[in-house]
């Protein structure tokens, strides 16, 4: 079941409210999400207070991007441990929510693993609910890790490819604290070259159907000060034409074990113009999100989301008196079909480099991210 709230912004911060949250109230565990489809118009906490609200919560986009549907998965599978609910259950629907992003499985498991751990060890169900809840903690506190790291690493990267700084950035769809336990992972390094001085623009892309570029970048680049400016996403080869894109930094849902990257649909078309106009195509991500068990781009499930989204055009969910919530305004005729992947795939010989909060890889091979996975085990390990 799930509830929602509003909270007054908090200027000094990215966003006024965290993007997850867990929470203990008197009536009992809650799982508390910023509510990313009333962003930027308001800022609305959903409150689930089981897995299948956290579903619907992830379906319908409310709380979305990689990292944090890791953490958000985590955090549901510790949400039915804790209320009793069935743990296995909890887990099957939460993992098959939306199929291409891998860090929502990686979260699941983890706290399911945790919890199977636990009750094995000492059979109390209380005991084995603490250990998913604590794994989802640590989850959650390994992402804002990550995300700081990403972000050196990723400055690093920019400032060895473009010395001088001055560094003039296109994105894609929304990288930033609204889908990390930090500040994001792509976004993440364009506000590090911001903080160091050495952004001159961010360039984001509207990013359709659903504009989380406009309605969720734009809104995280205005609070935290930077220099941006939105573009729609078919205006994209005339900013490389024009020579104004120094790197394209996005991040990405799933990356094959040959470096192929799933991310938002119209990824890789920029990765085409950037091989065209010679400026180099990053993608950030954490580790997690490379999936060695995918072996390549075309083994990747790709998820179809509803034609509406295509044939109206959708505003932040705002209640109205008399119109329906989520609905939009139509813009083609009764009846038309719409052809709307969420992801597309970009092959691994148009990226320049996928960068990681254990480093880069550059030029992405399949060896490359295999040593680069091996040294991630072994530092978690150590």
């Amino acid at each position: 079941m799930a509830d929602q709230y509003a909270h007054s912004a908090d200027p000094r911060r990215p966003t006024g409210v965290p993007a997850i949250r867990w929470d203990e109230p008197p009536e009992g565990p809650v799982l508390v999400l910023l509510d990313q489809t009333r962003l930027p118009a308001e800022e609305v906490e959903l409150v689930c207070t089981d897995a299948p609200a956290l579903v619907e919560a992830i379906r319908s986009l409310a709380v979305r991007g990689a990292p944090l549907l890791g953490i958000a998965g985590a955090y549901g599978v510790a949400l039915a441990a804790v209320r009793g609910y069935d743990v296995d259950d909890a887990a099957e629907a939460l993992e098959s929510a939306r199929p291409t992003a891998v860090n929502l499985a990686v979260g699941v498991r983890r706290a399911r693993e945790a919890y199977r751990a636990a009750l094995t060890r000492t059979g109390d169900p209380r005991q084995a609910s603490g250990a998913a809840l604590a794994a989802a903690r640590q989850l959650h506190r390994e992402d804002a890790e990550a995300s700081a790291r990403m972000a050196e690493h990723g400055l690093a990267l920019l400032d060895e490819m473009l010395p001088g700084g001055g560094h003039r950035i296109l994105t894609h769809c929304n990288t930033g604290a609204l889908v990390s336990g930090g500040e994001g992972t792509a976004f993440a390094v364009a506000l590090a070259a911001h903080r160091a001085g050495r952004l001159r623009r961010l360039w984001v892309d509207e990013t359709r159907p659903l504009l989380q570029g406009a309605r969720l970048t734009a809104y995280e680049a205005a609070r935290s000060g930077m220099a941006y400016t939105l573009l729609t996403d078919n205006a994209a080869g005339s900013l490389f034409a024009a020579g104004e894109v120094d790197a394209v930094l996005i991040g990405a849902d799933r990356i094959a074990a040959d470096g192929s990257v799933a991310n938002k649909v119209g990824s890789y078309p920029l990765a085409v113009l950037a091989r065209y106009h010679h400026v180099p195509f990053i993608v950030v991500a954490p580790v997690t999100t490379v999936d060695p068990a995918t072996p390549d781009g075309a083994s990747i499930e790709v998820e179809q989301r509803s034609g509406h989204e295509v044939t109206e055009v959708m505003a932040p969910q705002v209640p109205v008196a008399g119109m329906e919530a989520g609905g939009g305004i139509p813009v083609a005729p009764l009846g038309t079909q719409a052809y709307n992947p969420a992801f597309d795939v970009t092959p691994p010989e148009l990226v320049t480099a996928i960068v990681t909060e254990e480093g880069a890889v550059s030029p992405v091979t399949t060896e490359a991210l295999a040593e680069l996975c091996a040294r991630s085990r072994q530092v978690t390990m150590s």
